[in-house]
């Protein structure tokens, strides 16, 4: 019997009096965590030392805090417009403090990229775990309390709750529990009612929870990840890859700046096919043989992924995006191989006999079958042992001429039903992509579907009927570094330090190398740091590893494509170096020969030889100034001002780390006389109309310099 709580409290203090004081909670990463609820046993954990509490999650969501009081007075307003009266996690503020106590643990499977370096209470008790293992290692370590921010709608059958943003892990988890009839095992549901409430795999009756939580003094606001802007380099990467796209196949895409980047591009492929012709053209040095035909998207795509973010919801509104597909394996094939198409007509009919989807007397079991995909109508009916539809008797005979006759005129015009654009894991992103999430008619929930990763990122459930929708993947994903052996380190350093995690990155890898025509694409910045701190990310080798060189594919960087499947070491380290940084191909070069990997006569193609920002910057100018290349595609809620200052001031920032171009970059901002009164709107954004401090009035000089030699002002 499922319990109704009004209060976390109430919530937590019937779990522990029910399993006693050692509790391990279970919360699902990112969007899906109710907060008040495990803030409830968290507290009630701080008050009661004899309580033992682990947390088991992944993705703490935070609200970002400002470094400098110049950044707070810029960011403040922001952070309010954004996050509103987000609740925090309080486990989190507590680790951040180093005032954890000592009977609360917290493992985490990821973090959220670089957040958790130098805290070593997380980095001591982080899980390196497959995004598809999760749910079995929760249940070995003896999870005895799931809980998981629901949405919820009254039907006819009672309270029916969705799993929404998060049914990736914990329905494995809840089956797994209970399958194996273990005692000593609740799940906690917690309702918000700005979550969008998504159906199909996702939508559970209100009885899988042993209680619910439903207080509208919780429906705080939802944690929403606002648009990056997109810089130059992420847009020449993103346009490589759009090329590697297969029309009629199949997508995944990740989160950030990359991910936007990717799909904006596959969105010019489709839009504005001559200009982004263009931009490939004048970004490509060294062709590749994996690059597919670069058409517009007729037939479009299908994406399955772990995470359904923006990007994806961008594309199924620009029409790239839109290819459906059935989970049933006769029609799926009978779609990929151009026999059959959507409509239901006479060539649907003779297929569905043919392969024994349609036998020629129906029993109900059938009849439901071929509603439920629209290849019979909805009204048809047995009576007896004869077909009735809408009051007409017919021969329960699918060959008799006259019932094949009546059932074609009844089904002229209509397609086959319940095709899937989008399975999905989790989602997170901006607010108004919750918000397209909250307003989907019915066409488009049919469309998208959100379940669990047992099924989006691997085969193992079901591998005929995988292959067969998954055709022609391409899996984009990215690393932080590579190294000439084709090894690719995404998660950690070589010190052990955790940046992020493996998540669903090596299960994409591999599937690719098991789905026939699948690809894994790996992007990678070619360099990160600047001045003195450059440094390449196509390395000579690493010690760690997330891809190992076995599985390597397909690397991408702004400079191009690497193809390195199924290649010698030697072309895997040519390859590699044509789409290395130009400060750094040679020393790479020279490792290689040195250690006998490449031939002593080695020379870096000419091809090559050119790639630096510059060119990628030259190649792109005329498309960002025209806005083809918007710094954010997808829209912000930023104003000019605030995007103007943000930028202004990172690259201030970025002088920092640079002490000698700093001190260069302060004396020519100190010798110039900038208009005050022309920066007025942005001194007083920020509070810097009348610095308090020799540091504020430098940071005044280099903005108002900024200002000016970006256009915004005019020197005197």
């Amino acid at each position: 019997m499922t319990r109704m709580f009004e209060t976390a409290e109430a919530c937590a203090d019937f779990a522990i009096a029910s399993l006693g004081k050692q509790i391990r909670l279970g919360a699902p990463l990112g969007l899906g965590k109710p907060v008040q609820l495990i803030n409830a046993f968290f507290r009630r954990a701080v008050e009661d030392p004899e309580i033992d509490l682990h947390i088991y999650t992944a993705l703490s969501l935070e609200v970002p805090k400002p470094s400098s009081h110049i950044e707070a007075e810029l960011a403040g307003p922001i952070v309010e417009r954004l996050f509103g009266d987000y609740e925090p996690l309080a486990y989190m503020e507590a680790l951040r403090a180093g005032t954890l106590p000592a009977n609360i643990q917290v493992s985490e499977l990821y973090f959220k990229a670089g957040s958790m370096k130098g805290l070593p209470s997380a980095q001591q008790n982080y899980i390196s775990s497959n995004y598809t293992h999760i749910a079995r290692d929760m249940a070995a370590a003896g999870v005895n309390v799931l809980v998981q921010l629901v949405a919820a709608r009254d039907t006819e059958a009672g309270l029916s709750l969705s799993l929404s943003c998060n049914p990736d892990v914990a329905l494995d988890v809840i089956r797994r529990r209970r399958g194996n009839d273990e005692e000593g095992f609740l799940c906690f549901a917690q309702v918000h009612s700005d979550l969008p409430f998504m159906r199909h795999d996702a939508e559970v009756p209100a009885a899988l929870f042993d209680g619910v939580v439903q207080n509208p003094a919780y429906n705080r606001t939802l944690f929403a990840v606002p648009n990056a802007a997109i810089p130059a380099t992420d847009y020449a990467t993103a346009l490589h890859v759009s090329s590697l796209v297969v029309d009629g196949g199949t997508l995944q895409i990740g989160i950030g700046a990359l991910g936007d980047a990717v799909a904006h591009a596959c969105i010019l492929r489709h839009r504005h096919n001559a200009a982004w012709r263009e931009l490939l053209d004048n970004l490509t040095r060294v062709d590749s043989d994996c690059t597919a035909e670069p058409s517009v998207f007729n037939e479009g795509l299908y994406v399955s992924t772990e995470m359904f973010v923006n990007g994806m919801m961008q594309l199924i509104e620009a029409g790239v995006v839109k290819r459906r597909v059935f989970d049933q394996l006769a029609l799926q094939q009978g779609l990929n191989d151009g026999t059959i198409t959507p409509a239901i007509d006479a060539a649907m009919l003779d297929y569905a006999r043919n392969c024994g989807l349609m036998p020629r007397v129906l029993e109900e079991s059938a009849l439901l079958e071929l509603r439920h995909w629209g290849l019979l109508p909805a009204t048809l009916v047995l009576v007896d042992e004869d077909l009735e539809l809408d009051g007409k008797r017919l021969r329960n005979n699918m060959d008799d001429a006259d019932t094949r006759a009546v059932l074609l005129r009844a089904m002229q015009g209509t397609e086959l039903r319940h095709g899937r654009v989008l399975h999905g894991g989790f989602f997170l992103g901006p607010r108004d992509f919750y918000q397209k999430l909250r307003d989907l008619d019915e066409t488009g929930q049919d469309r998208i579907c959100m379940t669990s990763v047992q099924r989006t990122n691997q085969l193992l459930l079901n591998y005929p009927l995988y292959s067969a929708q998954r055709r022609n993947a391409r899996f984009i994903n990215t690393g932080m570094m590579v190294s000439l052996s084709g090894a690719v380190t995404s998660d950690a350093l070589e010190d052990g330090t955790v940046i992020s995690g493996v998540g669903g990155q090596y299960n994409f890898v591999a599937m690719a190398h098991d789905l026939p025509g699948a690809r894994s694409v790996l992007c990678i910045r070619a360099t990160r740091g600047k001045g003195k701190q450059l440094q390449s990310n196509i390395v000579t080798h690493y010690g760690h590893t997330t891809i190992p060189r076995h599985l390597r594919d397909i690397i991408v960087t702004e400079y191009g494509i690497a193809d390195l499947r199924g290649q010698s070491d030697a072309e895997v380290i040519r390859r590699l170096i044509a789409i290395a940084d130009s400060r750094f191909q040679q020393e790479l070069a020279d490792w290689a020969i040195d250690k006998g990997k490449l031939p002593e006569d080695y020379e870096i193609p000419a091809a090559a030889r050119d790639n630096t920002p510059y060119r990628i910057a030259s190649a792109l100018s005329s498309h960002i100034a025209d806005g083809l290349l918007p710094a954010y595609p997808f829209g912000t809620q930023l104003t000019p001002e605030e995007l103007t200052l943000s930028a202004s001031l990172r690259r201030i920032k970025a002088l920092s780390e640079d002490p000698a171009q700093f001190l260069k970059e302060v004396a020519r901002a100190l010798l110039h006389r900038g208009d005050k009164e022309a920066a007025r709107p942005w001194l007083e954004r920020i509070h810097l109309m009348h610095p308090d401090s020799s540091k504020e009035f430098i940071v005044q000089q280099l903005l108002m310099l900024e200002l000016e030699e970006h256009g915004l002002l005019k020197v005197r």
